[in-house]
């Protein structure tokens, strides 16, 4: 799966932010995917989003928060002007016009993924950005027919999937990622207002929902612990009859193992695992003597043969 990649310049975070917004992004995609296709059995997705508020930030190893205005920021925009924090700048609250055109922008970076020939597409919706931002009351002010109600602030994300799933073949999985919760009760975005969106997502043609947490709100106050978004995803399961993918502090194949034997989750997604040791499925294939994991050639040496069943 890619990193968060933005569907318009304005879209990005950082200037660091992977993009699909045009010819050269689609074919650059493209080689990155050749490769995967022809180097292993691997499949490839892509996380497309838009940043909204939280656009216009610094690369998160040089500096924390927006850019200042020596370092070229450029205007951010959200579903209201409220800013993400203290210190932050008042994001361009959208009108008709934005709408369209970034519902617009997400169908042409589908076609570009299609293009590129990935696999799979991740919407994003968590963490604060700018589809994320209309689901929660905590950043969604608006009076007109995406504010207000639960029905209404879901109205624009679902209309961008559904848009998204138009166009992106039937037989390729789409799936959305959330922020099950903000963590400030019902202050903003709760587990039932979650569940509610899945339904919506699968009566729409949702394949799964990739359970997050938080990221909409300064002030919010996670609480971190191993495996600690597992209960939000298994609330998702269980209250949407969805295939979902449980996130976060997820630390190895234990715990992993551990979650989808209990049938608490479908799927689990381990990213910084992955950073400290790319190797972590192959070696703890290893250790478990699967041979089913596909190696690149130059490690077949220590790929295990399978374990003769135990006999009496």
């Amino acid at each position: 799966m890619t990193e968060m990649t933005d569907v318009s310049p304005e879209g990005r975070i950082t200037y660091g932010c992977t993009g699909l917004w045009n010819d050269a992004q689609t074919q650059a995609w493209k080689r990155i995917v050749d490769f995967v296709h022809q180097s292993s059995n691997a499949r490839i997705g892509i996380q497309l989003a838009h940043a909204g508020r939280k656009a216009s930030c610094q690369l998160p190893w040089e500096g924390d928060g927006p850019l200042q205005p020596h370092e070229r920021p450029w205007q951010a925009m959200g579903p209201s002007a409220v800013p993400f924090g203290k210190g932050w700048p008042a994001p361009r609250a959208m009108g008709s016009e934005d709408l369209q055109l970034v519902k617009q922008q997400f169908v042409d970076a589908t076609l570009r993924a299609e293009a590129a020939g990935f696999d799979l597409v991740e919407l994003h919706m968590a963490h604060g950005y700018l589809l994320s931002s209309f689901l929660s009351p905590l950043s969604n002010h608006r009076a007109d027919a995406y504010g207000g109600s639960l029905e209404k602030r879901l109205a624009y994300p679902l209309e961008v999937f559904e848009a998204v799933r138009a166009v992106w073949p039937s037989h390729k999985p789409l799936f959305v990622r959330v922020s099950a919760s903000d963590w400030l009760g019902d202050e903003g975005t709760t587990v039932e207002d979650t569940v509610a969106l899945a339904k919506a997502l699968k009566a729409r043609g949702c394949d799964l929902i990739d359970v997050s947490s938080g990221g909409n709100a300064e002030e919010s106050k996670p609480e971190y612990g191993r495996m600690y978004q597992v209960p939000f995803a298994e609330a998702v399961k269980v209250g949407a009859e969805l295939p979902v993918m449980a996130v976060g502090a997820i630390q190895g194949a234990d715990h992993a193992n551990t979650v989808l034997a209990a049938g608490r989750a479908d799927l689990c997604a381990l990213a910084r695992p992955h950073l400290s040791d790319p190797s972590l499925v192959n070696r703890h294939a290893q250790a478990e003597g699967v041979d089913s994991v596909w190696w690149p050639k130059p490690y077949l040496a220590v790929r295990p043969t399978r374990r003769p069943p135990k006999t009496e």
